[in-house]
């Protein structure tokens, strides 16, 4: 049988058909790795592509993973160099994941993005399952970044920006490989862990990191 296309603005279609005028896609990158700040993007894509589809050149754009970094870094400059396309970005670093958690971080970070949007969209798709503190209403949507086209561009453009920090932190704290891994913990960067020892955009909160707790009695 021969597979159904996904529409990917169906529920971007059911919140302008409740009235719902202005939203916006959320995502993060960054929840899994050793190193580095969560990040956080939300994105409201203009009503006229709901109604009448994606551009072309964006018709591919999809769940930032499951895209090239290639693919990615061209879709981040289409989706920020349009007049119509309104984002913004917001990141929690190291230091703030250590003391609130990585959950409470990316869910400040998700806020932070929506409240730098002029006017903030009173809903938002949100992908995954429900964020308690969100500031807003939301439709939350697993594996959203695939199934919503406003998700999948607050993807990407997560995505980059991270990936793009990680590069910029390669270049000051070299020998971890950030720009290769981007703070994942893969074989290279535990190595360079247990020869370097941690520096400062390490996460010291996230095993092997993480220091024991001491005993009460000895």
């Amino acid at each position: 049988m021969p597979r159904v296309a996904t529409d990917r603005f169906h529920f971007e279609r059911e919140l302008l058909a409740a009235g719902t005028l202005r939203f916006a896609g959320v995502d993060e990158a960054g929840r899994g790795p050793l190193a580095g700040p969560v990040v956080a993007a939300a994105v409201i894509l203009p009503p006229a592509w709901v109604n009448g589809g994606m551009p072309g050149e964006l018709a591919d754009l999809n769940d930032s993973k499951q895209l090239t970094e290639a693919q990615r870094e061209r879709f981040f400059a289409l989706l920020t160099g349009h007049p119509e396309v309104e984002f913004a970005v917001a990141e929690c670093d190291p230091a703030t994941i250590d003391a609130i958690n990585i959950l409470q971080a990316t869910h400040r970070a998700m806020n932070t993005a929506l409240r730098r949007l002029e006017p903030r969209p009173p809903h938002a798709l949100v992908d995954g399952t429900r964020v308690k503190s969100l500031i807003v209403a939301q439709t939350p949507l697993v594996k959203g970044d695939s199934r919503s086209y406003s998700i999948a561009a607050a993807s990407v453009l997560a995505k980059v920006t991270r990936d793009r920090a990680m590069v910029a932190a390669d270049e000051r704290w070299p020998g971890y490989g950030f720009a290769k891994h981007k703070g994942y913990p893969t074989p290279e960067h535990l190595e360079a862990l247990a020869r370097l020892g941690p520096c400062p955009i390490h996460r010291r909160s996230f095993a092997p990191l993480r220091q024991p707790e001491p005993e009460l009695f000895g």
